[in-house]
Parts: structure tokens; C-alpha cells; sequence
């Protein structure tokens, strides 16, 4: 016996339980209503020291979120029985009449469409009565108005023109974008083939381009090219130290100075500063 009961209870527990369903409040929860005094306990976020009102946690810019919870709204929400969304105050009497009563549309009468005047026939009866003037057309209009038919009206009216049974109206779709081409760059390869085939263009019609005998310049072309040199005056210098010698001369020689000159002109590469003849610019 005591083994049968283990048994069952081992049924019961791997029994499937059905699913527990949650209302809708569970679901969507209604949301956050703001804070007042009477909700702020001691070491939350918005307590405060002074005179309190509910307007302070009104206000989005002082409210701040508490750790671990989402944010308080600061506006205020209506009670439990505001109906959100537009009413429409029915006029038909609602449910009770629609099912007591079958009101059937009444259809109003229609006005009758007053038909055009023939101009046309009304001139040539006119014509015919050796009336010329605008006056006398004026009377005879009034004494003889003439009205189109409504068959005669619908014929000079032009018609819609006739389409074809499977014609789709809208826009046409865009077609689809052609991916194993630009996987395998087609378009670069048809760019190269046309940028080739424009530069064998131009080598043929060089190629069969007529050339021209050679020209032989003329006297009046050659003038025409020349130019006269210009002479460079030397630069003035005052008389007066035109026969001044150096005070100071270093080189005992002139070979000494033209040496010294020659190395500074192989030097001056790797030399620092406006003049190279600072440091070296390498180690």
C-alpha cells in the first residue's frame, strides 16, 4: 500500500499543470500616478527638508527617479471612470431602437437638371426670320427657346476614354537592384571597355587626320616673334666708395679664400640656419 500512494503522488507531481492566465491589469499595468507628501518615506530620493507640497513633485525638472524604479510621471491622471477618446451622443435611439425599429433611408426627391439652350438652332431660325441685329436676337431667344435633348446632350459630351481590362493604375515598382553585377563589377568593366573604345575613336581619326605641308615663316613673322634684348644698366654706387678697399681680410692668400668658399659650398646640404653656417643637421 504505502507503495501505491508513492506511486500516485509521483503521478500528481508530473501531472501538466495548465497555464496560469494573467489578467489584463498584469499585462499592462495602469501607469505611474505622481507623488504627494504622504508617499515620501525617509532616505528616498525626493525627500526634503522645509515646507512640502504636492506641486514640488509636479514639477519634471525637481522630480528625480528613484533607484531602481522608473521615473514618476508629474501630471495628474482623471479617476477610474474617465472614458478616454471621443464620445458620439447617438441620435438614432441606440441598441433598443435599432432592434424595435427598421428605419429604411427615405430617398430625396431629385431636382431636375435643366437642359442647355441650342444656341445653334435658335441662329438659324433667326437667320431665317430675318432677324439680324441683337435686339431682335434677344426677343427671339425668349420667344423661342429652344432646350438640347438629354440624348443630344449626352452625345456631344465626350466619353471616358476605354482603357484595356488589365491595365494596373499606380506607380510602376522600382526594379530590383541588380547585386551580382555589382558583386562582380560589371559596371567597371563596361566602363573600362567604353573609356577604350572612345581612345581607338580617337587614334583613327588622328590617324586619318590630313597633314598639312610644313610652313615657312615669313620676314613679318619672324618680326612679329622677335624680341628686341633689353641692356641692363649696372646698379649705381656711390662715388664716393667705389675706391674703398676691405679694412679686414682673414686669408693670407687668394687660394686660402677660395678654398674656405669651396667647402662652404659643399657643406651648406646638411648646415642649419638662413645662411648654413650653423650646426650640422645629422648626429
Amino acid at each position: 500500500m504505502p507503495e501505491a500512494r508513492t506511486s500516485c503522488h509521483d503521478l500528481t507531481r508530473w501531472k501538466k499543470k495548465p497555464p496560469v492566465r494573467r489578467t489584463v491589469s498584469q499585462i499592462c499595468p495602469p501607469p505611474r500616478r505622481p507623488l504627494t507628501v504622504a508617499d515620501i518615506q525617509p532616505g528616498m530620493e525626493n525627500e526634503r527638508l522645509g515646507v512640502v507640497r504636492d506641486s514640488m513633485f509636479q514639477n519634471p525638472l525637481i522630480v528625480k527617479a528613484e533607484l531602481g524604479k522608473p521615473r514618476e510621471r508629474s501630471c495628474s491622471l482623471p479617476g477610474i471612470n474617465f472614458n478616454y477618446g471621443l464620445y458620439i451622443r447617438g441620435q438614432d435611439g441606440g441598441v433598443p431602437e435599432a432592434i424595435g425599429h427598421w428605419n429604411v433611408f427615405k430617398q430625396q426627391p431629385t431636382c431636375p437638371h435643366e437642359l442647355s439652350r441650342d444656341y445653334i438652332a435658335m441662329n438659324r431660325g433667326a437667320v431665317k426670320a430675318g432677324l439680324v441685329t441683337a435686339r431682335e436676337n434677344f426677343h427671339y431667344r425668349q420667344l423661342n427657346d429652344i432646350r438640347i435633348s438629354d440624348q443630344d446632350d449626352r452625345r456631344l459630351k465626350k466619353e471616358p476614354p476605354s482603357l484595356p481590362p488589365n491595365m494596373t493604375f499606380g506607380i510602376r515598382a522600382r526594379p530590383s537592384t541588380p547585386f551580382f553585377d555589382l558583386l562582380q563589377h560589371r559596371y567597371q568593366q563596361l566602363w573600362v571597355q567604353e573609356q577604350k573604345a572612345n581612345q581607338k575613336a580617337i587614334k583613327l581619326e588622328k590617324k586619318h587626320k590630313v597633314i598639312l605641308g610644313k610652313l615657312y615663316e615669313t620676314r613679318s613673322s619672324q618680326l612679329r616673334k622677335y624680341k628686341p634684348p633689353v641692356k641692363l644698366d649696372a646698379l649705381w654706387h656711390v662715388p664716393h666708395f667705389q675706391k674703398v678697399g676691405p679694412h679686414l681680410d682673414t686669408f693670407p692668400t687668394e687660394a686660402h679664400r677660395q678654398r674656405a668658399f669651396k667647402a662652404h659650398r659643399e657643406e651648406c646640404a646638411v648646415r642649419q640656419g638662413t645662411l648654413r653656417m650653423g650646426n650640422y643637421t645629422h648626429p
